[in-house]
């Protein structure tokens, strides 16, 4: 073969990439012949192959060592501790999330949204929900060689969904040899069971390797009821049973005989049975108390369990010194586990009393109930299966001196999703099992009449009056009554991504200061995806969530060109002074096309001082759930401004009056109880859908940044980074809170006609859709510092210090006015001023000891009444606006893992993530999480060991 003289000095390279680069690019050939080729090296974020492009742009290398001395066993818990990374879109901490994407988890890097952040696998797109959602749990840990984290705008490179940055996952190969490793751990509250077993065995030869990794990786739920803040109820430990749902497990029901039931009456009474009374008794009732009420976290899951089993397999051959075949298979499979209380069940809502002619019936008249479905909880099986080949031939040609790498690629990824849910019960059973029943001559409840009875195979008497734990006829204990009002619900859901891709890349001439490289490439990629409901969820007869199909598809096709210009180079106060320029032209089949460009600059002063700058376009094509998703419900939480405890209520004005609201409305929520506190959930499911008619997302992306490595400190690298996003035509669901605001403080009446009110005023039903109507803005720094020590006789010190401040976090909003104001969100949970990681690994012959701090600012959120008004930031103002405030202070987490390497090549790891047990604060406004607690802070102390075998 025929090499060419390295180009760049490992002195102008940070030590840290340096060490990085070498192993992991040097092909097979290149090793056997002592030769490392290092300017013809592929990074994330260019086309162009060479060993300065790395430092271009603000790129973080995890390498598989550094990934081994963490506590964690998946790729999402690592991408999601880096200091750039946000909230998750969907925490294993949000019980309560529904749809197609929930079971997944993602990264969010700038919390710019996880459909913003690319994910790709060496180079290649993962596959995606129809959301556009990309799942990293399809990815085994024990398959990843390193993860490059490109923290910048890549559309002109990429194309959609690079707007905040691209995680490029890039899996072993060239594996020679074998390697199994156990992992095993657990809470020291002993729950959180994790177990991971891997094995991975490689072989090369002359022209070629295989490697094959298979993992199994298990992790147990935790239980809401098992956790300090999650155990009493929503306000965690201030929650008292006042503040638990009336819609309680021990049932109860209006009496039409003494009171007004009707749903809008304010002098209802729910009774409920006595201890050891007669539920045909009407004298055996006492009113409901909140002794009584219902704690629904008692039944829910904390963290949702998790299970993945995958399979990877690499190949290489070299048909040729210049031309070779890589080819990717993986096959996965992942199931989560989630639960929530059962469900709250109001008659009124359904229209499905408890009849006359019931033989449970305590007054002969039709009766309104509620009744927490607590003997049935709502489970939720979330099952995918993922299939996913990636062939490459590439090689490289000399024509007039210069070198040409090209390669020809393919992509085929199927997702297949099945999701069961159980504890929704069938309203079509539902209104049987309430419907006319008797006692037959067996003294059994028996459907129908005596005259006309219902075979007791075909229908089973419900009774909503026998409390929880009573036992009698109708009562929901009974596994046969169960089995006929509780079906199991299974939606199905597929996606399939197909891409052809072909690059070229060389230098076209050589001018004084280097080669000019370029780089070109086509490619065409088709994605389809359909996510299909059970045909209850469709129907809406069912106490689920009411769902309409999603099913459409797209293809596109595209064409970039990107050239590296070096302008100056050797000379004094410019070793380097480098312009990197790329466009990509994009044509979608369903909204057209668009250009989106990055300009790129690189100045070397001095060989240890290295000045960067890009400037990028980018965009976010509408996704087949933003232009083809069917409607679905959902119970929202929001503010009704003509409600009179609103804050800028317009209670009484025109508009209020005009639909019926009374001028001394309270605004009620679930159980149509006033609301004790806003914004308030909704006691009546919204309906929300797509907008065929969406255009792309844009955005404008900004950095500049400093790569020092003093020469008089060997081992110590400095990088700093600003950066600055604006994203404009954001694909945002309309909102509740705005349709409101429109129709009754601003008078717009075309907004009105959306919304319909019960008699009592409360909004019973709305509808929305998404639309183009975000915008955001946000910056910040990245400071890294990474020093090797010298060897000491005490052993080798490394340190890596990352730390991310974000300095603006502003999305667009509406004032009390209803003009368009940009709100700043800084300090939120999870929009963190200040996130910083300082590691220090200390290695001692055999022996190795890493310890980690991450740090977290503190949190901002409304003032939350409790009883009490809690608020210690009481007059702050915001856009001229009162804005009271609770504020908590900073959290750190301490993680720790001792090694040692032992005489038979084995390494047995034994570490702690959250070792001194840090609880993080109490947050009501905390988002990835259906708790008092925000999602992404550690829930206790993990314990774990780890141990690997190489052979």
């Amino acid at each position: 073969m025929n090499f060419r003289t390295p180009a760049v000095r490992l002195g102008l390279l940070p030590a840290g990439i340096a060490l990085a680069l070498v192993p992991s690019f040097a092909s097979a050939q290149e090793a056997a012949s002592g030769t490392t080729d290092l300017d013809r090296i592929s990074v994330t974020g260019s086309r162009i192959r060479g060993a300065n492009m790395e430092t271009q742009q603000p790129i973080l290398t995890m390498t598989r060592e550094s990934l081994e001395k963490q506590g964690f066993s998946s790729v999402a818990d690592v991408l999601n501790n880096l200091t750039s990374a946000g909230s998750p879109a969907i925490s294993r901490s949000e019980s309560l999330a529904s749809g197609e994407n929930v079971g997944g988890y993602y990264v969010d890097i700038r919390n710019l949204g996880a459909e913003r952040t690319l994910v790709l696998m060496n180079g290649k797109r993962l596959g995606a929900t129809t959301a556009g959602l990309q799942d990293l749990s399809q990815i085994p840990m024990s398959a990843v060689e390193r993860i490059e984290i490109l923290k910048d705008g890549a559309s002109s490179i990429y194309g959609s969904d690079a707007i905040a940055g691209v995680v490029n996952v890039i899996t072993r190969k060239n594996f020679d040899g074998g390697e199994a490793q156990v992992y095993v751990g657990q809470y020291d509250n002993g729950d959180g069971d994790t177990q991971q077993y891997s094995m991975t065995l490689g072989a090369t030869g002359e022209r070629g390797s295989l490697t094959l990794s298979a993992e199994y990786n298990k992790q147990d739920p935790v239980w809401a009821k098992d956790r300090w803040y999650s155990r009493d109820g929503g306000l965690g430990p201030l929650s008292t049973p006042e503040d638990w749902s009336p819609i309680s497990q021990n049932g109860s029901w209006c009496n039409p005989l003494v009171y007004d039931c009707s749903r809008t009456s304010k002098t209802a009474v729910w009774q409920t049975l006595n201890q050891g009374g007669n539920p045909n008794n009407p004298a055996d009732y006492h009113e409901l108390t909140p002794a009584e009420y219902a704690n629904s976290n008692q039944q829910m899951t904390l963290l949702t369990g998790v299970e993945r089993k995958s399979l990877y397999v690499n190949g290489t051959y070299d048909f040729t010194d210049t031309i070779s075949l890589n080819t990717d298979v993986l096959y996965n499979e992942r199931k989560t586990f989630q639960q929530i209380a059962g469900y709250p069940y109001q008659s009124s809502s359904f229209g499905t009393p408890l009849t006359a002619a019931s033989a449970f019936n305590p007054v002969g008249q039709n009766v309104d109930f509620r009744r927490r479905l607590w003997e049935v909880p709502r489970t939720t099986d979330s099952q995918l299966k993922t299939l996913r080949f990636a062939p490459t031939v590439s090689g490289y040609f000399e024509l007039a001196g210069k070198t040409f790498d090209w390669d020809v690629g393919a992509l085929w990824n199927r997702n297949e999703s099945v999701k069961s849910n159980y504890g929704d019960m069938s309203l079509i059973a539902a209104e049987q099992a309430l419907g006319p029943s008797f006692i037959n001559g067996q003294g059994i409840a028996q459907c129908g009449t005596a005259a006309n009875p219902v075979a007791l195979g075909d229908c089973r008497p419900w009774n909503p009056l026998l409390p929880y734990g009573v036992a009698g006829q109708g009562s929901l204990a009974d596994p046969e009554l169960q089995s006929f009002l509780f079906p199991t619900y299974t939606t199905r859901g597929e996606t399939k991504t197909t891409s052809f891709t072909a690059n070229l890349a060389g230098s076209i001439v050589t001018l004084p200061a280097g080669d000019l490289g370029f780089a070109v490439g086509v490619e065409h990629r088709k994605e389809e995806g359909s996510y299909v409901p059970d045909a209850f969820a469709q129907s809406g007869m069912s106490t689920g969530l009411g769902q309409k199909p999603t099913q459409g598809e797209y293809d596109l096709n595209e064409v970039y060109l990107e050239l590296n210009v070096p302008i100056l180079a050797d000379m004094a106060f410019a070793k380097e002074l480098t312009l990197n320029v790329a466009s990509r032209y994009s044509d979608y089949s369903n909204f057209g096309g668009t250009t989106n460009s990055k300009f790129g600059l690189t100045w070397r002063p001095m060989d240890e001082l290295l000045v960067r700058g890009t400037y990028a376009e980018g965009f976010r094509a509408p996704t087949i759930s933003d232009l083809y998703g069917g409607l679905s419900s959902s119970f929202e939480s929001y503010i009704d401004p003509c409600g009179t405890t609103a804050p800028g209520s317009v209670a009484g004005n025109a508009a209020c009056s005009a639909a019926g609201v009374p001028a001394d409305y309270v605004q009620l929520g679930q159980g149509n109880r006033p609301c004790s506190t806003l914004p308030c959930q909704s006691g009546d499911q919204f309906i929300s859908g797509a907008n065929p008619n969406l255009s792309p997302e844009t955005s404008k992306s900004k950095t500049m940044g400093l790569v020092w490595s003093p020469r008089w400190v060997q081992g110590l690298d400095v990088s700093l980074d600003w950066y600055r996003y604006e994203i404009s035509n954001m694909i945002i669901a309309d909102s509740v809170d705005r349709i409101l605001r429109d129709c009754y403080v601003l008078g717009n009446s075309g907004r009105c006609d959306s919304i319909v009110r019960a008699d009592d005023g409360h909004v019973s039903a709305i509808t929305y859709g998404t639309a183009n109507l975000g915008m955001m803005e946000t910056e910040g720094y990245d400071l890294g510092i990474k020093y090797r020590l010298p060897e000491l006789a005490i052993g080798q010190f490394n340190i890596d210090w990352q730390t991310s401040y974000t300095s603006k976090y502003d999305e667009q909003g509406q004032n009390a006015a209803g003009d368009n104001i940009m709100i700043g969100r800084v300090g939120e949970a999870g929009l963190f001023r200040v996130r910083s990681n300082l590691g220090v690994n200390w290695q001692y012959g055999d022996f190795g000891v890493n310890y980690t701090a991450r740090y977290y600012s503190g949190m901002k959120e409304g003032c939350i009444d409790t009883g009490e008004f809690w608020c210690n930031a009481p007059d702050h103002m915001a856009n001229g606006e009162a804005d009271p405030l609770r504020k908590t202070g900073s959290n750190t987490f301490h993680d720790l893992q001792v090694s040692w390497k032992a005489p038979w090549d084995a390494t047995i790891a034994l570490g702690a993530n959250n070792v001194f047990d840090h609880k993080g604060p109490l947050m009501y406004s905390a988002p990835n999480s259906s708790f008092a607690y925000y999602g992404g802070f550690d829930i206790g102390r993990f314990l774990y060991m780890k141990y690997t075998q190489k052979f």
